[in-house]
């Protein structure tokens, strides 16, 4: 049975940035959850980061591969750079989702973390652009594929095939 990595704001673990969860309330993971195929984790608090934490973007105009190649950084609301708590997060989640032999990852979009289809365009405004978080492309550079909260029910559909 295959593992699932998770963010676990998903599963209700109160770790965004606000301090608050994004419980999904998807049977499926309910599902999931009890076979005990879902590996909740939050990348940005393995990483060292505090919660509640002020809100961070990637930086205006760059990429998570950017980030991931040294070449941009993470900032939060005030400026701070916090580039090096999202890698280590990044690199730590790899680590387990390769640990727990997961071929797939169910991530929370819009975060400079664990978006997986869009983030938010690092000037704080609340406008998105298409793009990946630093997590969200390292697993997938490492043949993990990753699906946001929305795509819950095509992972299902791919899975129940198996």
């Amino acid at each position: 049975m295959d593992k699932i990595l998770i963010s676990a704001c998903l599963t209700g673990d109160p770790v965004r940035y606000d301090g608050a969860a994004k419980t999904s309330a998807n049977p499926h993971l309910a599902r999931w959850l009890a076979e005990g195929r879902l590996i909740p984790y939050c990348p940005e608090v393995a990483g060292g980061l505090p919660t509640p934490r002020l809100p961070a973007e990637i930086e205006a105009g760059a990429s998570s591969k950017q980030v991931l190649a040294g070449k941009a950084l993470i900032l939060d609301s005030s400026g701070g750079d916090v580039t090096r708590a999202f890698l280590d997060g990044a690199r730590a989640t790899l680590a387990l989702a390769q640990q727990h032999a997961c071929a797939h990852a169910v991530l929370t979009d819009g975060s400079p973390s664990c978006g997986t289809s869009y983030i938010y365009a690092g000037r704080f405004d609340g406008r998105r652009m298409a793009g990946m978080g630093v997590t969200a492309a390292l697993l997938q550079s490492h043949g993990i594929s990753v699906w946001s909260e929305a795509q819950i029910d095509e992972l299902a559909t791919l899975l129940d095939r198996k």
